[in-house]
């Protein structure tokens, strides 16, 4: 009886040993070595970062290229991204930088609806210490202080530079009309501004003017619908503030047999590319979404990192046309 307890318990501390071998291959272990073949990311931290991109409307083509930018590009600088649509609505944008603030991110980027509307829920972001970068559209000039940074293009040269098309087009000069982006957004207000400044006083006469309520290219098409009715054949151009629009306007020309209107819009996307290569489009005034993202990125972790930066982070344009089309890579949006 004694001999088969020693047996019995010689085999249960074999079994014993033996679990407690495979038990220690199968413990996970942390590891700090580098995947091979994969760049580590620029920062000085260790673990991803939690920010939040805030988007104006995500309808909007070039707002959702640009949420993918930012998906993209976030690990390069230690980051992780949520997406926030605030679909077109300046109080669900609010709310939107409420929800970030309460998921303790350590930077927000906005394209606000409203650029009014969203200082009170900035300046509360930047009261708890998170980063705010303005993307593509920035406060008023005395409302800078509930931001860190703006990175984007000059909205008043976009215009600018539209105006300068039609000049060039016109020497004898023309009657346009002007069809605005979303009232109220920084970009529709600069790039208004800045092409009134210029054609101002110069003998192109503005015979019409309206902004819409979204960058919707239904609602353009409606405004163009409406100025052909009350103006007709008196239109020589029109300059609307973004591409996708443009394609309304040239709809709505086309099916009131208007040719050779000279149009010119901005944003430089897949749809101004394809509209000048046509000829339906004269203009595209082109900005680089993937260069603006990577550029807020960057502001914001030296930022978090406790470096100096510029306030405002101005993105080149180019003026696109059939004549030097040929040198640009198209865009994916």
């Amino acid at each position: 009886m004694n001999k088969k307890i020693k047996i019995i318990t010689m085999l249960l501390t074999a079994l014993l040993v033996i679990g407690l071998v495979g038990c220690g291959k199968t413990t996970p272990t942390e590891s700090t070595t580098d995947t091979p073949g994969e760049d580590t990311p620029v920062g000085t931290t260790d673990e991803f970062e939690k920010i939040a991109f805030i988007v104006a409307d995500m309808a909007n083509e070039s707002q959702a290229f640009a949420s993918k930018q930012f998906q993209q590009y976030a690990k390069d600088y230690n980051f992780e991204v949520v997406i926030l649509d605030a679909k077109g609505d300046a109080q669900a944008e609010t709310q939107a930088v409420k929800n970030a603030i309460a998921q303790g991110v350590k930077a927000i980027f906005v394209n606000p609806n409203d650029i009014n509307a969203i200082i009170p829920a900035l300046t509360e972001a930047k009261q708890v210490g998170i980063v705010v970068g303005m993307f593509s559209s920035d406060l008023p000039a005395d409302k800078t202080d509930a931001r860190d940074f703006f990175v984007g293009v000059n909205d008043n040269m976009a215009g600018e530079a539209a105006a300068q098309a039609f000049l060039n087009k016109f020497p004898d000069g023309a009657n346009i009309v002007e069809i605005g982006g979303q009232s109220g957004h920084d970009a529709q207000i600069k790039r208004h501004d800045g092409f009134n400044n210029i054609i101002s006083g110069t003998n192109i006469n503005v015979i019409d003017f309206k902004a819409t309520n979204t960058w919707s290219t239904a609602e353009a098409m409606a405004i163009m619908e409406d100025m052909i009715v009350k103006n007709g054949d008196e239109i020589d151009g029109v300059f609307c503030h973004w591409d996708n629009g443009a394609t309304g306007v040239i709809q709505a020309l086309m099916a009131a047999d208007m040719k050779d209107v000279f149009v010119v819009g901005v944003d430089g996307c897949r749809a101004g590319f394809n509209q000048v290569t046509s000829g339906d489009q004269s203009v595209t005034i082109m900005q680089n979404f993937t260069t603006m993202t990577q550029k807020s990125l960057e502001m914001a972790r030296k930022v978090i990192d406790g470096e100096a930066v510029e306030q405002q982070n101005f993105v080149p344009l180019d003026i696109v046309d059939i004549g030097n089309i040929d040198t640009f890579t198209a865009p994916e949006w």
